[in-house]
């Protein structure tokens, strides 16, 4: 049979620990009922043996009592650390929030160089073509994830982005828009393959890819084929880097340089080529 202090109820008390109790009387098994045991401060324990106005004993010589070092150290790691734990199980950081202006997303600086056998590049007018020179500095661009397997390309040379409006052409974008998302892949033979996260063929769902042709010249994306050596892609990283997230900005707020006419939101089936500013009716062949 337990005592609890002599006495037969307790007033609920704080920093008390609830125990459920069953006592034998007469044979048969009785009534479990709540008690608080309450949990003495390990400065009030003088000695391993001292008891406190609360404490409870045991009939059973086989149960030793608890040490002061045993309660000192649950309420050092657990009571006096109960609201870490709980910011813990939470999910709550601890830390406080990092200044959002300083870089947090690492990407790297890299060369893309495509299996046609060039170098993608921005002008400094924004134009996009490929060169077969390795140590330009037009050929350097920023990778920055802005999502899962997602990047925004941007130019090093000109900080301008690399776009892909809703007929497919490639263009440069002062501001980070939507249309300035391509999707990472790797395809089977290790190359990476960009394709945009905004558009892609109606009918039969077939992404929009970034490609270059033979002559080493900016395709539509939707003529570009992922399994064409002009899709294939071989990042050549030069060093990683910490950049800021890319503010969003609207479609139609971009602004456009001359590499395939203005941002647009619209698909359609006929392709339209910039020519002095002026569009020119000019079918495009698929790659081959």
């Amino acid at each position: 049979m337990v005592q609890i202090g002599g006495a037969k109820h307790r007033r609920t008390e704080p920093n008390s620990w609830p125990a459920l109790l069953a006592c034998k009387q007469g044979g048969g098994p009785a009534p479990m009922r709540w008690v608080n045991f309450r949990l003495p401060h390990p400065e009030r324990l003088s000695s391993p043996t001292s008891s406190s106005s609360t404490s409870f004993s045991s009939s059973s010589s086989s149960s030793p009592p608890v040490s002061a070092k045993s309660m000192r150290f649950i309420w050092n790691n657990i009571f006096s650390k109960g609201s870490h734990m709980l910011q813990c199980l939470c999910g709550r950081s601890l830390k406080k929030n990092k200044n959002p202006t300083e870089p947090q997303l690492k990407g790297i600086v890299t060369r893309l160089f495509c299996r046609q056998g060039f170098y993608l590049q921005m002008g400094q007018d924004g134009s996009l073509d490929g060169t077969k020179d390795d140590s330009t500095n037009s050929s350097l661009f920023n990778l920055i994830p802005v999502g899962l397997r997602v990047v925004a390309i941007q130019s090093v040379k000109t900080g301008l982005y690399i776009a892909m409006n809703g007929e497919g052409h490639l263009y440069s974008s002062e501001l980070f828009t939507a249309e300035c998302k391509f999707k990472e892949s790797v395809f089977e033979n290790y190359y990476v393959i960009y394709s945009s996260m905004l558009y892609r063929q109606k009918e039969s769902g077939r992404a929009w890819f970034l490609g270059l042709n033979k002559e080493g010249q900016v395709m539509k994306g939707n003529r570009v084929k992922k399994t064409k050596p002009a899709a294939h892609f071989l990042p050549k990283p030069i060093e990683v880097a910490m950049y800021r997230e890319p503010s969003l900005h609207d479609v139609g707020e971009a602004v456009p340089k001359l590499a395939g006419g203005p941002p647009s939101k619209s698909t359609t089936s006929e392709p339209v080529v910039m020519n002095g500013g002026k569009p020119v009716n000019k079918p495009d062949k698929e790659e081959t």
